[in-house]
């Protein structure tokens, strides 16, 4: 194949729309900073060194005879098939917390890198130089302006994996930990992870490329799915009540249109309060009398106090975070806990509900958020009551268990759930942190970024849930209005949470459109400026109805800028 110039390939983007005016701009000043073109790098062989450890001060030096290292007790095998690198891990009389994996291959030019996050994102993912010590769970994409390559492990691994990327080649580390302690795998040989890569080709798009990679990942997603409707949260924050839901779904049978699929409404947190919910299963016809699909929200690990202990996680999973250790969560390992913690799914459907969103399991498990991982997505120092399998292992066997539980009807949205060990289970992923009905700058902040990043895993592992749009009297209108468009025009899950004093004509009148284009399931979105921008505010938008691509520019900063504190 003939290899088109840098400054070509970026002036055939800006000629069909593909890059916006600015996009454009900032391509061609790359191309012409005189940086060279970066190479594919060749991670489908064998690594050039392999380190076991049993905790991060214990490190096992491993010898090498053909696609095997060995090394006290331990064994790695990396055995190249057509298209992809399984690596496969046996331990004999040995508990092993991390696989080190190395390549030395030397990275030319200066690329832009994409990194993944561990399960929903914070506002954090960017393009950004080479970073050495930086921490990129699961995948990580390179780009020189011509090409989008991919780089990662297939979804549902049998460990936490990461990537590092420096100039003189990357590594691969497998964290295959029971708790904050090695694993016993006993006598058997465990698939940790299958390496996969995709070279991209000049002229792409790259959207394109980067979801063609997540394919490449994910090869048996649920099959795609719109939902749209509402949600509570972001108006009432738990203050919520069975009448308030009722009159949400009213609300959305009046906006939605008359064909296509029906929208949603989904109870969120609070419903556990019997006085504002005395009938569940009652609540969930009444949103059906509405022609609404009922959804409900559940906290499926969470143990309530008095539980036996010998049910529950150990609070040495939050560390030094004694504030935690009050927060009581089932060991998914027990059976007797996995009954109960399956028991609420069961629940759910039996009252009628017939979408669940299941949240927590993350936090619940691993005692920390996903901005707190880093390196370590758990801390040291404690295990699971079953030691014999991996925490990846163990949370993909819950996402599977639930996803029994439901029932093959029942759509699934995962919230502080691993997108890489959800993918093929769920039908949708919250992809990243809470936005607010409180305070705008954290949706501009997490919400427009995680659709933009998270965008390529839409279609590819589940439909991206990039969180609502809150409707409310403390948050700008004029915001949110743009929020809402460019999720309707996303073709993502789209949720609202309306505050009924903040709904006015207007506030109707929008939704009715941005129903009407996310039930159509006509529209697609591309940032354009994601390259230089972790809020884009440059979309283009193909309605496949129209046959016709558009764009549009947001301005998500209220003529104030962003807010430098916290949030």
């Amino acid at each position: 194949m003939q290899r088109i110039s840098r400054r070509g390939f970026i002036a055939g983007l800006a000629g069909t729309g593909i890059i916006g005016p600015a996009g454009a701009a900032f391509a061609q000043t790359a191309a012409g900073s005189g940086r060279k073109a970066a190479g594919f790098l060749n991670i489908l062989r064998p690594p050039d060194s392999v380190t076991g450890f049993l905790s991060l001060t214990e490190p096992i030096p491993m010898q090498r005879s053909g696609n095997d290292w060995s090394g006290g007790g331990l064994r790695v095998r990396a055995t190249p098939e057509q298209d992809r690198l399984p690596i496969q891990l046996a331990a004999h009389g040995v508990a092993p917390a991390h696989i080190h994996l190395r390549w030395q291959t030397a990275v030319s030019g200066e690329p832009l890198i994409l990194g993944d996050a561990w399960e929903r994102s914070y506002g954090d993912l960017h393009w950004a130089s080479i970073v050495p010590e930086r921490v990129m769970p699961w995948y990580f994409l390179a780009t020189d302006g011509d090409s989008l390559h991919g780089y990662g492990v297939q979804t549902g691994a049998a460990a936490l994996c990461f990537w590092q990327l420096d100039p003189m080649g990357l590594s691969l580390w497998i964290d295959v930990r029971n708790g904050g302690s090695g694993v016993e795998l006993g006598d058997r040989e465990m698939l940790a992870a299958t390496v996969v890569s995709r070279q991209g080709r000049g002229g792409e798009d790259p959207l394109s490329a980067a979801r063609a990679f997540c394919r490449t990942m994910c090869p048996a997603p649920r099959p795609p799915l719109m939902v749209y409707g509402s949600n509570d949260w972001y108006y009432a924050y738990g203050h919520n009540t069975a009448e308030q839901i009722a009159r949400d779904a009213e609300l959305m049978a009046s906006l939605a249109p008359g064909a296509g699929p029906r929208p949603f409404t989904v109870v969120d947190d609070g419903w556990k309060n019997k006085q504002a919910f005395p009938d569940m299963a009652a609540l969930a016809s009444a949103i059906r009398s509405h022609h609404v699909r009922p959804g409900l929200w559940i906290r499926p690990l969470q143990a309530m106090p008095g539980t036996p202990a010998h049910l529950l996680l150990p609070d040495a999973r939050f560390g030094r975070h004694t504030d935690r250790s009050a927060e009581l969560a089932y060991d998914p390992t027990v059976p007797e806990a996995m009954e109960a913690v399956l028991a609420k799914v069961t629940q759910a459907t039996g009252w009628g509900f017939e979408l669940v969103k299941h949240d927590y399991s993350t936090y619940d498990l691993l005692g920390q958020w996903g901005f707190e991982m880093g390196a370590e997505p758990t801390l040291p120092g404690w295990s699971l009551q079953d030691r014999t399998r991996t925490n990846a292992e163990i949370i993909r066997d819950l996402y599977a268990s639930i996803r029994r539980a439901a029932g093959v009807r029942t759509l699934l949205i995962g919230c502080n759930t691993v997108g890489h060990l959800g993918a093929g289970i769920f039908d949708a992923q919250r992809t990243g942190d809470d936005v607010s009905g409180r305070l705008w700058e954290r949706t501009r902040r997490m919400g427009v970024n995680t659709l933009a990043f998270r965008l390529p895993q839409h279609g590819a592992f589940f439909a991206l849930d990039a969180d609502c749009v809150p409707i409310t009297t403390e948050t700008p209108w004029s915001c949110n209005r743009q929020w809402l468009d460019v999720l309707a025009r996303s073709g993502t899950t789209l949720l609202v949470s309306p505050e009924p004093a903040a709904m006015g004509k207007d506030q109707r009148d929008a939704l009715r459109e941005a129903f009407a284009i996310a039930a159509s399931a006509a529209s697609a979105a591309v940032s354009t400026d994601w390259h230089r921008n972790t809020t884009p505010d440059e979309w283009k938008f193909n309605d496949s109805s129209a046959r016709r691509t558009t764009g549009k520019n947001y301005d998500w900063y209220q003529n104030t800028g962003a807010w430098p504190f916290g949030l």
